[in-house]
């Protein structure tokens, strides 16, 4: 599957460094050309003899060796790779990949690539989970770096919990997805809602929620990668738009509303926006002011529910529409009956409870439910979530004449 693509290996400091040479193996044995970069921490568990030894090519450590710059310096090992794995990622690396530095080899090549980058994180549960790694993954997210793992279970330090890295088979599938994109929805129509609505108060104020629209756009990323025509439709959000896509932003609910209908006839349908239950009657043409004392009275009514018309559109219904609930409380039950009342044919439940860090954050855990029963998905970054429900989505049709 990979032969012909080339691939360029940083292997960082950890113990998971040993796996780093069964990625190699498996990588060979699919086709791929491999060069690797061993960083000094990752030299204290793999040596440069047993990468060399598995990938067939020399193994480049020192920045300023003179020979390796004139034969494969730092700028065109940055520049000829299809992708840059980074496995293990440690806490240390992503925080030098976070901040910009290039004091090693590793370090300047990426800082000088203009490639997509995976990486891999492995570390203790307390430095996966602090404050300074999470904004420093975050922000290489935010920069396009994809992430596979870590995962839970026991550590090398005797400890247990979230810092595992993922295991091979794992990352070879993440590898395999950025570079051989499956083209399964190629001829399908996909429509996908993200982020919140903002219901106008007065010119100035709005009711609002706190989606991010992370979630959306990954799955509109992922339904284009895997060759669906793809339509985005967003309420205001900061989020970058997915390559491939067909973004139609919008404010309100209704604006959102009339835009799904005019994006109809499509194959696919995917409700993953907040959408706002209330809009303000009487929009106030000025700013509302607090001279009197009293709080102002808002007169509420309801809006368009745009998962239920899409799943009721007659002869304009999608042939699958799926949509998401953002419990707080009775994840499993309030879910199944929404799917019941919104007759859509997946739902995917997800906790957005004070404390779960689901709206704005990057992990989502889900519990997808269909007309078979209910599947449990384990947590995972919000672009992983995405993957998989792309491949169910591209699983549920046959292929296109």
């Amino acid at each position: 599957m990979l032969s012909g693509k080339r691939l360029l290996l940083i292997v960082s400091g950890g113990i998971a460094a040993y796996k780093s040479l069964d990625l190699v193996r498996r990588l060979k044995e699919r086709g791929a050309e491999l060069r690797c970069i061993l960083t000094a921490g990752g030299a204290q568990f793999v040596t440069p003899l047993s990468l060399s030894s598995l990938s067939g090519e020399k193994v480049y450590e020192d920045m300023f060796s003179l020979t390796d710059e004139n034969e494969m310096g730092h700028i065109r090992l940055a520049r000829d790779a299809d992708l840059i794995v980074v496995v293990p990622a440690s806490a240390d690396f992503l925080a030098k990949m976070a901040g910009g530095l290039a004091g090693d080899l590793a370090s300047a090549v990426l800082l000088a690539s203009d490639r997509p980058v995976l990486v891999a994180p492995a570390m203790n549960v307390a430095m996966w989970n602090h404050a300074a790694t999470r904004r420093n993954m975050a922000l290489l997210e935010e920069r396009g770096v994809m992430r596979v793992g870590p995962e839970a279970g026991d550590l090398a330090c005797g400890e247990v919990g979230e810092g595992r890295m993922a295991e091979v088979p794992d990352i070879m599938a993440a590898i395999e997805e950025i570079l051989v994109p499956h083209t399964s929805l190629t001829g399908r129509h996909a429509l996908v809602t993200s982020g919140p609505t903002h219901e106008p108060i007065d010119p100035v104020r709005y009711i609002a929620n706190r989606s991010s629209g992370k979630q959306g756009h990954a799955i509109a990323g992922a339904l284009a990668r895997m060759g669906a025509e793809t339509t985005l439709v967003s309420g205001p959000t900061n989020e970058p738009d997915p390559q491939g896509v067909e973004v139609l932003r919008v404010e309100t609910a209704l604006q959102m509303f009339a835009t799904c209908q005019s994006a109809l006839p499509v194959d696919v349908a995917v409700c993953a926006a907040a959408v706002g239950d209330w809009k303000v009657n009487g929009l106030a043409d000025s700013k509302l002011k607090k001279a009197s004392g009293e709080p102002p009275v808002l007169a509420l009514s309801e809006n368009p529910d745009i998962l239920a018309s899409l799943s009721q559109a007659g002869n304009l219904r999608p042939a699958l529409v799926v949509g998401f609930a953002a419990e707080t409380e009775d994840l499993a039950q309030q879910a199944a009956a929404k799917r019941q009342a919104k007759g859509c044919d997946w739902i995917l439940a997800n906790d957005v409870s004070a404390g779960t860090g689901t709206f704005g954050g990057d992990d989502n855990t889900v519990r997808l439910i269909d007309g078979d029963g209910a599947e449990d998905w384990p947590t995972m970054t919000k672009v992983q979530v995405a993957e998989r429900l792309a491949r169910r989505i591209a699983d549920y049709f046959s292929p296109v004449a």
